[in-house]
């Protein structure tokens, strides 16, 4: 199965998000990006592809573990950015990003010990996907829109582990679906 581990934004930082998307899906050449939807988004701590059924326990444990070593930390979703030359618009993070860097180097290592395949190891920059281009998209309006914008501040207690499942229909615009399939508190939480 199709795995990461991530950290899932509340409900209410989601509507809160969701409202100002729907604003930027408003402006000019908004038809010229894919864009996620609410229940995509989330920080990617460590993509681990596909993963055996044989390998998802350990890979469980190690990262409860990881988890555990973690204690919590704040973080709101604030302002935006790009990949790609505009092949990407996102949502960055804002509270204790020392905290959320370390984290994603734990689930990561997590994946290395329980023998799960990872690339090449990159600096981790933490964001939350919000649209992606097929071509090259001058997505500065948008990040523009994004400046002022800020969640309100939460803890973050728990690590999940995500299921992601391709689009098979080829119906254009289907996006992935995700099931968190496990959740590991931090350390010190419940």
């Amino acid at each position: 199965m199709r795995l990461f581990a991530a950290v899932l934004p509340p409900d209410d930082v989601v509507r809160q998000l969701a409202d100002r998307i729907a604003v930027l899906r408003q402006l000019p050449g908004a038809d010229r990006l894919r864009w996620t939807g609410p229940p995509g988004w989330h920080f990617t701590l460590a993509f681990y592809g596909e993963v055996g059924e044989e390998t998802v326990p350990e890979l469980s444990e190690r990262l409860a573990r990881a988890a555990r070593r973690t204690a919590p930390f704040p973080l709101a979703v604030r302002g935006g950015g790009q990949f790609g030359h505009g092949r990407a618009l996102w949502a960055g993070a804002e509270g204790d990003p020392a905290a959320l860097r370390q984290l994603a180097q734990r689930a990561e290592a997590a994946a290395r010990r329980a023998g799960v395949p990872m690339e090449e190891h990159r600096h981790y920059r933490a964001h939350l996907t919000l649209a992606r281009g097929r071509e090259a998209v001058d997505v500065r309006p948008y990040v523009a829109a994004l400046d002022d914008f800020a969640s309100r501040t939460w803890t973050v207690d728990e690590v999940a582990l995500v299921r992601s499942r391709l689009p098979r229909s080829g119906v254009p615009g289907e996006q992935p679906r995700y099931e968190t399939v496990g959740r590991r508190p931090l350390g010190g939480a419940g």
